[in-house]
């Protein structure tokens, strides 16, 4: 393989990995906002719904965060990342990254099973600082997509 058809595949393979966190992101933003049409958070009928749809929406936390950290962070983290200016963005961004990384296990620790599901009275405020944190984080991520697919296209020229 040549190194042109390496940088091509290494290219690709940022592509697929943008697109991959992309459709985390949403199915994970989705199951929020279906979360979050159902306050107040209540006992009774709608309690079971409730917590069947925050376990849903845990795992799709969890899968949305590890994906992005497994497949867009890890190279940055590595200090494998060639790109300059993929480089630069990544140095700012990342410290954002890891600290809504806590948020969100700390959220997802908090309400993860039938055991920690009993007591909803704090999940409207839970949710509220967890949207404001993954608002922050998606703005940080986006930065970084935009710097990896302008220079994905600048390759493809």
């Amino acid at each position: 393989m040549t190194t042109t058809e390496a940088t091509v595949e290494r290219r690709s393979q940022s592509h697929r990995a943008i697109q991959k966190l992309v459709d985390h992101r949403t199915q994970m933003l989705a199951l929020y906002g279906e979360l979050a049409a159902h306050r107040p958070y209540v006992g009774g009928d709608q309690n079971e719904y409730i917590v069947n749809l925050l376990q849903r929406f845990c795992q799709s936390l969890i899968d949305y965060t590890a994906d992005a950290h497994f497949r867009l962070y890890r190279f940055v983290d590595n200090n494998k990342e060639r790109r300059a200016s993929v480089a630069d963005i990544a140095e700012v961004v990342y410290p954002y990254i890891e600290s809504s990384t806590q948020t969100i296990l700390d959220f997802n620790d908090k309400y993860d099973s039938d055991e920690h599901c009993k007591d909803l009275t704090a999940l409207e405020k839970d949710l509220s600082t967890l949207g404001e944190t993954l608002a922050d984080r998606i703005e940080q991520e986006d930065r970084l997509v935009d710097v990896l697919s302008i220079n994905r296209r600048q390759s493809s020229k």
